[in-house]
């Protein structure tokens, strides 16, 4: 059969104006949820940018004239401004987004959410000052300040209990690089700390501001740090200019696991996109113990957001885990220090991805097809996403809403026209 809606007219795959005023603008909903695309809401019958009225409701961005990029509507929480806020009806009016349901997710922010929120950034804004200083000894203060944010003393950090109008004041996606680029991106606590100093000694590779291996020093483990680019210098891209907490050796990750043999190798989040950081030592690495903290694959195989595709292939392969430890958490993740031991025989990394279109092998990590069999066979729509080329049958455009599918249609990330593509899926019905 056929798709049940037709392709869109040039007119509408170029944006004229003329169906604008056919419709009353209205966005794009997901569960509830704001849909976005190429970071603005778009309407969900012609897929044209939209902007909430002061007054209630919605219109259409003038044909041909930029998205606004600054807004109250979606001005992202400042504590700075916050602070001077005096009263529930100002905070309202600076961001009024907080109490619209379909800017929020329908988490609206009562006046109890707003001063419970402020309350704890105040008490957590004053703690993470005075922890940019000296590292007490037997101190935790990355601990201290994600408990301040999700309330109680619960070492495992339940942001579960969270109501969804407080997670708007406290903005945890901003507090957690905030605090990722002065400390770690993983929360190290005492049972994980003294699991690990138990394998001492320890080369960390990727050390970045050396905090777990200031505390693991005080959980008496002989630790040495390394990382290719030291925070306090300026070049790592995610501690900038942070003072390390630990000395931390300027070495790329398989010369420091070459020049000191003998220790047991410790990755603490290393990047998803980065073999250099996590599989390159492994393979370079000939001890038999491997302490990873991060998140780790689910039982679909599906890798988390710590380490590359071909270091998890690798640890499948050729490495058991002997103990573990729940590490406390960021909302969404769930990272786990685990202690691995190198198997008897090795087997090779045969695994290899291939083009589900032809059978050719693709670089490890690479999605969808290969780029021929893309250019012979084109899908019925193709977007860039973070740098990966995504394909769309013509039966899941057909099925898109068509705010959706029209909004995808005007992207700048558009790679493949929708409507040669559904032309062929009609004829070939």
């Amino acid at each position: 059969m056929p798709p049940s809606d037709p392709a869109p007219s040039p007119v509408a795959l170029t944006g004229a104006g003329p169906g604008l005023a056919r419709h009353d603008p209205g966005p794009l909903l997901a569960r509830g949820r704001l849909v976005t695309v190429d970071g603005h809401p778009v309407c969900a019958s012609c897929g044209a940018a939209v902007l909430p009225l002061d007054a209630g409701g919605w219109d259409h961005v003038p044909e041909g004239a930029p998205v606004p990029s600054r807004s109250s509507w979606f001005t992202p929480l400042d504590w700075q401004e916050l602070r001077d806020i005096r009263d529930y009806g100002d905070f309202t009016r600076r961001y009024p987004w907080t109490v619209r349901p379909e800017l929020c997710g329908g988490a609206v922010t009562s006046e109890e959410d707003w001063a419970e929120g402020v309350r704890r950034l105040r008490d957590y804004h004053a703690q993470f000052l005075a922890a940019l200083g000296r590292l007490p000894s037997g101190e935790n203060p990355y601990l201290d300040l994600a408990r301040v944010l999700a309330g109680g003393q619960h070492p495992r950090l339940v942001w579960t209990a969270l109501p969804g109008g407080l997670r708007n004041v406290l903005d945890l996606p901003s507090r957690r690089k905030e605090l990722a680029a002065v400390f770690a991106w993983g929360i190290p606590d005492d049972p994980a700390l003294a699991m690990a100093a138990r394998y001492s000694p320890l080369l960390e590779c990727g050390a970045g501001t050396g905090y777990w291996a200031a505390l693991l020093a005080g959980h008496g483990a002989d630790v040495l740090a390394t990382d290719v680019a030291p925070s306090g210098d300026g070049a790592n891209r995610f501690h900038g200019t942070r003072r390390p907490w630990a000395e931390v050796a300027p070495l790329d990750a398989v010369r420091a696991v070459r020049g000191y043999p003998g220790r047991a190798l410790f990755l603490c989040w290393p990047p998803f996109d980065d073999d250099a950081a996590s599989y390159a030592p492994l393979r370079a690495y000939r001890g038999d113990v491997l302490l990873y903290a991060g998140d780790v694959p689910g039982r679909d195989g599906v890798r988390g957001a710590t380490g590359t595709a071909r270091f998890h292939r690798e640890l499948a392969l050729n490495w058991t885990p002997a103990e573990q430890a729940a590490l406390p958490n960021w909302p969404g993740l769930g990272d786990r220090l685990v202690a691995y031991r190198r198997n008897a025989a090795r087997r090779s990394l045969a695994q290899r991805n291939r083009c589900p279109g032809c059978g050719r092998y693709l670089p490890t990590g690479a999605m969808g097809r290969c780029d021929r069999c893309f250019r012979l066979h084109p899908p019925a729509m193709a977007l860039l996403v973070n740098g990966h080329r995504v394909e769309y049958p013509a039966e899941v455009v057909a099925a898109m809403p068509p705010g959706l599918r029209r909004a995808f249609e005007r992207s700048p990330s558009l790679l493949w026209p929708v409507a040669v593509g559904l032309a062929a899926f009609r004829r070939c019905a």
